[in-house]
């Protein structure tokens, strides 16, 4: 390189560092219905850019990242992106309600913010109702340029969406559902990148094909974009080397199956080391309660180049629906890769220590079909949502959105997994819970057996939170927190609550704004199971919410 292009890079890099370190990279989402045909029927569904899955969103560490999203459908719409932290850009995060009012039917709105210190696997959907069942897609973050995989470099990378389809409206599904008080009907099917292959009574129907090349590696992103399922994924004969989960590197393993929730994301290592041929593709539902689920399971294909057309799909053993073992090594395999490079910032100090008891309950309901309906909560409150976003309330001090006495405790301490009380009657309430900026918190996520032991995979919006401990039964504050994982704790934005026990996370609240924890089961999400934390502002424009956008939609 002549020395005159290396001096004027320097001065470049001087004087304006981000410029060469990162990008600005601008999206279009266009909102729109589609025709599309899956389980040998066709009907119409909410699409991005007429996609599904939709258009995966590329972009490096530290980029900012722009989406101006065009709601041309008669339904409101929100996207959430999903694992973003937001650093003090709330008015992105998108859930409707709660930083946003919806984007209505032919108005738009330009999400804006900056990937900063995050690169790995997330995914986008849409945060309102139920349309995320189509209405979503893969967001990639590829390390600052010059940076390496903390593993051995893939030779090709892959997404793989998992999600659930319905041949049925999915709103009208959940609708239904409401106006009854009872659980809405299970989805039809479980796809792989769309599709959900051969099925009884459809067995023409096509699936997915996953192509590789012997003696190659490939990096396969896998997400699960279901509404309501947890999965196993696996391919026959093939082991994977897990390195990352929810945009955070993990210590490699490998395994057979991968155990991932509904907003999980999964990053594994895939050596195309076996003899050519087909291989089966599955991705199977995990329900270790006695719960309706959607029990058909996903189908792709693994298929190594120069392979026989008519070579017989080689097949592998799908695990029972209810293989709890299964789930428990792979969440007790993963760890935090913990390198100087990429340390687990675990706090060890708690500020803020919170019992938070998920679970469901019942609430009377005149209109109903048995005049009660099924609801959900945290320690017992169930979520109303509010008619104006609850960051915009927070941010102008608007009285009367909503309260920020969340109980930090169950009011009502009882034995939470043993039998349940004879009252499983719940509290309604848009209450918050209110954290100082950068606090350090740690909150027990306690399931109860109120109706049934669920496990609930919890997402908290604009975080990151290290998982530092499960267990089964009640969680023990004396002798439990003596177990804790402080060194090299998994670090996630979505963390499983096992059926019948516990787990303890932590976090520090350096991110100011509002913010939603909620399951990601999104039936009970719709029953109430969600509240809001409030971070209030630090010191300085640094460490303080930005102000609104412009173009904000309204309520």
């Amino acid at each position: 390189m002549e020395s005159w292009v290396r001096a004027i890079i320097l001065l470049l890099t001087f004087l304006f560092p981000a410029s060469v370190e990162s990008m600005v990279r601008h999206y279009k989402f266009s909102v729109v219905m589609k025709n599309t045909t899956r389980l040998c029927a066709t009907k119409p569904i909410v699409t991005v850019n007429g996609k599904f899955p939709g258009p995966t969103l590329y972009a490096r560490e530290d980029d900012t990242v722009i989406v101006r999203v065009v709601n041309h459908v008669n339904y409101n719409a929100t996207i959430h992106w999903h694992g973003i932290r937001q650093l003090r850009t709330g008015w992105s995060d998108g859930p409707a309600y709660i930083t946003q009012c919806p984007i209505q039917p032919g108005q738009s709105y330009q999400y804006n913010f900056t990937l900063m210190g995050q690169r790995g696997t997330l995914l986008w959907h849409a945060h309102i109702s139920w349309l995320r069942a189509t209405l979503h897609g893969a967001i990639v973050i590829l390390p600052k340029r010059g940076i390496p995989y903390p593993f051995p470099k893939p030779d090709k990378e892959l997404v793989i969406i998992l999600g659930e389809w319905w041949k049925s409206d999915v709103e009208a599904v959940i609708n239904q559902a409401i106006q009854s008080g009872l659980p809405p009907n299970v989805s039809d099917a479980h796809t792989i990148n769309g599709y959900p292959g051969p099925v009884p009574n459809c067995s023409s129907q096509g699936g997915y094909t996953l192509h590789v090349e012997s003696d190659k590696t490939y990096l396969l992103r896998i997400i699960n974009a279901a509404v309501n399922d947890e999965l196993f994924f696996m391919i026959a004969k093939h082991q994977l080397t897990i390195v990352e989960v929810d945009a955070t590197y993990t210590k490699p393993f490998k395994t057979d199956h991968i155990f991932i929730g509904p907003g999980q994301t999964t990053n594994a290592l895939l050596a195309a080391d076996q003899a050519t041929g087909k291989y089966l593709i599955a991705a199977s539902p995990f329900m270790d309660a006695p719960i309706p689920i959607d029990n058909l399971t996903g189908i792709a294909t693994l298929r190594y180049k120069e392979t026989i057309t008519n070579s017989p799909l080689i097949l592998t053993n799908i695990p029972p629906q209810n293989a709890t073992p299964l789930t428990s090594t792979f969440i007790d395999s993963l760890l935090s890769l913990n390198s100087k490079q990429y340390p687990a910032t675990v706090p060890l100090t708690v500020d803020y220590s919170l019992l938070f008891t998920v679970g469901v309950g019942v609430n009377p309901c005149a209109t109903c079909v048995n005049g009660s309906q099924l609801v959900a909560n945290i320690n017992n409150v169930t979520f109303v949502m509010p008619t104006t976003a609850l960051l915009q309330a927070h941010y102008y001090n608007i009285s009367g959105v909503f309260t920020d006495d969340f109980p930090g405790n169950p009011l009502m301490p009882y034995n939470y997994t043993g039998n349940p009380p004879a009252n499983m009657q719940t509290m309604n309430g848009t209450r918050l819970y209110r954290l100082a900026y950068n606090s350090s918190v740690q909150i027990v996520l306690q399931g109860t057996a109120v109706i049934a032991p669920e496990n609930h995979p919890t997402h908290l919006h604009g975080y990151n939170v290290f998982a530092v401990g499960k267990g089964l039964g009640n969680f023990d504050p004396v002798n439990d927190p003596k177990k804790f994982n402080l060194v090299d704790p998994i670090e996630r934005n979505t963390i499983g609550v096992p059926s019948g026990g516990w787990t303890a996370i932590r976090f520090r609240a350096d991110n100011p704004g509002v913010w939603l924890l909620h399951c990601h089961l999104e039936v009970h999400t719709t029953w109430g199971l969600k509240m809001a934390f409030v971070v209030d502002n630090g010191k300085g424009p640094n460490e303080s919410l930005l102000p609104p956008p412009s173009d904000l939609p309204t309520c």
